[in-house]
C-alpha cells in the first residue's frame, strides 16, 4: 500500500506533537489527501465551530499516489473549515511540499488548539517537533522560506507558510509553498494565523515505497504519462501557453466575466492572455522584453504548466523596487482574469505586480482581485468616496489594482475591508446584490449566462464558487470527454454531477487535476490499483468520489446551510448577457437545480436522503 500509515497529531495549546496510525478502514473508504482529511475534519470539530476559534483544526494531507512516479503525484490539500465561508474548505497545492511530506514518512498532519506564541512545526523524517517562530513573525513568505533553510542549514527543506495576509486574518488568506504555489482559496492561511501557526517545513529522505505491485505500477504510470504527452492539451497548449491559453478562449465564447460581472466580454482580454505574455513589450519607454520567462513543472509533473514571468523595471509598480525586479511566479488565467478582466484592467505588468503580491504576503488572487471589482463598482456608483478608500477607483485603473494590493496584504486602511471578502463589504455599504458569489465565495473566470453548467456547479459547490469542484468548462467549451452547448441547460445536473464526483476522486489520490484533460477516472484507476490493491475498482473509484461529495454536503447542512445557499447572485438570474453568443440569457439555475437534487439523492432542501446515507456508507 502506498500510504506512509501513520500521521502526525499536532497540539499547539499544549505544544505536544505525537504520531499516531492512520486508520486505514477510512483510507479505504475515502482515499487519501481532500477525501480522508475532510473524513478526519468531520469526524473531529463540531460544524458550527467558528473557524477562527482554537476549537477548529486544520490538517495537511496527501494523497496516495503523492511521491510516487505517477505523473503530478506532488499534489497535497489544507483541509478545515473556512472562514471566508463557513463550510468545509480544501484548498490544493502542488510545488514540492507534499511530496516531502510522503517521503519523510507522514501521511497526514493534524493541528488542533492555538499556540500562546508564533511557532513553526519542523519534520525531519521520525523526528517532528514544534520551533520558535517569533522572528519569522511578520515576515513575508519569501522572507520565511529563506530564513527557515538557512536556519535549517538545508537549501532542501519544504516550507508551507503564511505571510502577512495570514496573520492579519484576511478571510482569503492563503497557504503558500515554494514561493508561488498555494493552497489558494477559502481562507485556509487566516486559519493558521488564527492559531500563530507560521509554516510546516519538512525533509524526507526515505521516498515512498510499500507500493502492492511496484512493476505494474512503473508499467501503467509510463502508459499514462504518454497519455498526458500526446494529448492536444496536456502536451501541447499547457506546457506551451499554460492555464492563459483560456483568456481569448472564453472571451471568445462570451463568458469572459468583466467589471463585476456587468459585461461577459472584456475589450481588452488581448493585452492580458497567454499571447501577450509572449510578446515582447511595445509601449513607450518600456524594456522591449517579453514578460514570460519559462515554464515550470510541479513535481513529478509531465505537463509544466507553470509560469515565470518578469515585470518591467520601467513600469511605474517597481521602478523604485528592485527587490521586485526578478523572474517570479507569473500569471495563470484564474489570477489574470480576477487581477484583469473583472476590474476592466488591462495593463500585465500590474496584474504580475498584483499577483506577486498575493504570492509574497500569502493572499488570494481570485477573491482579491473579484472583491476589487465590486469595491470599484461601488466607487463608480458614489457609494464609496476617494476620502474612503485612498485612491480614485474607476473600472480600468492599474494604479488603484495595485494600491488596493499593497493595502490588503498589510492590512492597512481600506485594505482592512478589502481584507473580509467582496459578501461582508458589499452587505456592510447596502448592495449585497454587487457581490459576484456562492456561499460567500467569489465565482472565478467564467460567467454563468455564457456557460449554464459551471453556473450550476458554482451554485452547488460545497466550498463556495469554485471550477475545480466540477470543471464543466471541459466538456462545455473545449469538448472534453464530449461536447455539450454551453447555452443548454438541459443534461447540465448529469454532467456537473459526475465532473464533482470525479474530480473528489482525483483530488483524492493525490493527482492533478488537470491531468483530467487527458485522463478520465479509468486513467486513474489502475494507478491507484497497482499502488493500492485490487479493491480498488473503477466502480469502487466512482463510489469515493459520491461519498466524498456527500460527507462534505452534510457537513455544510449541519453547518446551517441548504438549499437556499445553493444560489448565484442575482445579477447573473436576471440581467442578460449584453454580448457574445449567450446575449439575451440568464443563468437558468431555477431549471437546473431540482434535477440536480434529485440525481443526487437530495430531498428538496438539499439534505441527504436516508437511502443515500446508506448506500454509501455516511
Amino acid at each position: 500500500m502506498s500510504w506512509a500509515g501513520k500521521l502526525l497529531r499536532v497540539n499547539l495549546t499544549n505544544g505536544t506533537v505525537a504520531s499516531e496510525p492512520l486508520r486505514m478502514d477510512w483510507a479505504k473508504q475515502y482515499l487519501g489527501s481532500r477525501g480522508l482529511a475532510s473524513k478526519y475534519l468531520v469526524e473531529e470539530i463540531d460544524p458550527k465551530v467558528d473557524p477562527l476559534s482554537p476549537d477548529n483544526k486544520i490538517i495537511w494531507s496527501t494523497g496516495p499516489l503523492t511521491g510516487t512516479m505517477a505523473s503530478t503525484g506532488g499534489r497535497y490539500t489544507v483541509v478545515t473549515k473556512g472562514p471566508l465561508t463557513g463550510a468545509i474548505a480544501c484548498s490544493n497545492s502542488g510545488g514540492y511540499w507534499g511530496a516531502e511530506l510522503k517521503m519523510a514518512g507522514w501521511d497526514m498532519v493534524i493541528f488542533e488548539g492555538k499556540s500562546p506564541k508564533p511557532v513553526y512545526l519542523s519534520i525531519e523524517n521520525d523526528v517532528a517537533e514544534l520551533k520558535d517562530a517569533s522572528h519569522l513573525w511578520g515576515k513575508s513568505v519569501w522572507d520565511t522560506e529563506k530564513t527557515i533553510k538557512a536556519s535549517h542549514q538545508d537549501p532542501l527543506v519544504r516550507v508551507s507558510s503564511i505571510g502577512a495576509a495570514g496573520e492579519n486574518l484576511v478571510l482569503f488568506a492563503a497557504v503558500v509553498n515554494d514561493l508561488h504555489r498555494a493552497a489558494g482559496r477559502s481562507g485556509v492561511g487566516a486559519v493558521m494565523g488564527s492559531k500563530n501557526l507560521k509554516a510546516v517545513v519538512v525533509r524526507g529522505t526515505k521516498g515512498v515505497g510499500n507500493l502492492v505491485n511496484p512493476k505494474e505500477f512503473m508499467r501503467v504510470t509510463a502508459e499514462k504519462k504518454k497519455i498526458l504527452a500526446e494529448n492536444g492539451v496536456t502536451g501541447v497548449g499547457l506546457p506551451a501557453m499554460g492555464t492563459q491559453v483560456l483568456m481569448s478562449v472564453i472571451n471568445e465564447v462570451g463568458a469572459l466575466p468583466t467589471r463585476n460581472h456587468r459585461d461577459v466580454q472584456f475589450e481588452g482580454a488581448g493585452d492580458i492572455g497567454a499571447e501577450a505574455m509572449g510578446r515582447p513589450r511595445t509601449a513607450p519607454g518600456s524594456d522591449g522584453k517579453k514578460p514570460l520567462v519559462t515554464n515550470q513543472a510541479c513535481f513529478g509533473c509531465t505537463i509544466a504548466c507553470g509560469r515565470i514571468q518578469k515585470i518591467d523595471q520601467n513600469h511605474f509598480t517597481v521602478e523604485n523596487k528592485p527587490q521586485y525586479w526578478g523572474a517570479s511566479g507569473g500569471l495563470e488565467y484564474e489570477a489574470a482574469w480576477a487581477l484583469g478582466a473583472a476590474n476592466g484592467v488591462n495593463d500585465l505588468d500590474t496584474l504580475q505586480y498584483a499577483n506577486v503580491l498575493c504570492n509574497e504576503h500569502g493572499m488570494d488572487p481570485i477573491t482579491f482581485g473579484a472583491t476589487i471589482g465590486a469595491v470599484m463598482e461601488l466607487y463608480e456608483m458614489g457609494v464609496l468616496t476617494k476620502e474612503q478608500i485612498g485612491i480614485d477607483a474607476k473600472f480600468g485603473s492599474a494604479q488603484a489594482l495595485a494600491y488596493f494590493a499593497e493595502i490588503t496584504a498589510k492590512g492597512e486602511g481600506f485594505g482592512k475591508e478589502i481584507g473580509q471578502g467582496s459578501k461582508r463589504l458589499t452587505a456592510k455599504y447596502g448592495h449585497p446584490d454587487l457581490s459576484m458569489s456562492v456561499k460567500g465565495q467569489e465565482f472565478p473566470a467564467y460567467d454563468g449566462r455564457g456557460i449554464q453548467g459551471i453556473g450550476l456547479a458554482y451554485a452547488t459547490s460545497n466550498r463556495g464558487a469554485c471550477h475545480l469542484r466540477g470543471y464543466t468548462i471541459a466538456s462545455e467549451v473545449l469538448g472534453i470527454p464530449v461536447k455539450t452547448d454551453p447555452l443548454e441547460s438541459n443534461g447540465k445536473p448529469e454532467l456537473v454531477k459526475a465532473f464533482q464526483d470525479a474530480t473528489a476522486a482525483f483530488d483524492a489520490a493525490g493527482v492533478c487535476i488537470f491531468t483530467s484533460f487527458a485522463w478520465g477516472l479509468a486513467d486513474v484507476q489502475p494507478q491507484v490499483a497497482a499502488a493500492c490493491g485490487d479493491e480498488f475498482t473503477l466502480e469502487n473509484l466512482n463510489t469515493i468520489g459520491e461519498r466524498i461529495w456527500n460527507m462534505e454536503r452534510d457537513f455544510n447542512n449541519r453547518a446551517g446551510f441548504s438549499s437556499k445557499d445553493d444560489t448565484l447572485p442575482k445579477r447573473l438570474l436576471t440581467e442578460p448577457a449584453k454580448t457574445g453568443p449567450a446575449k439575451g440569457m440568464v443563468n437558468k439555475l431555477g431549471e437546473m437545480l431540482p434535477i440536480y437534487y434529485d440525481i443526487r439523492g437530495w430531498d428538496a432542501d438539499g439534505q441527504l436522503k436516508p437511502e443515500t446515507r446508506s448506500r454509501l456508507g455516511l
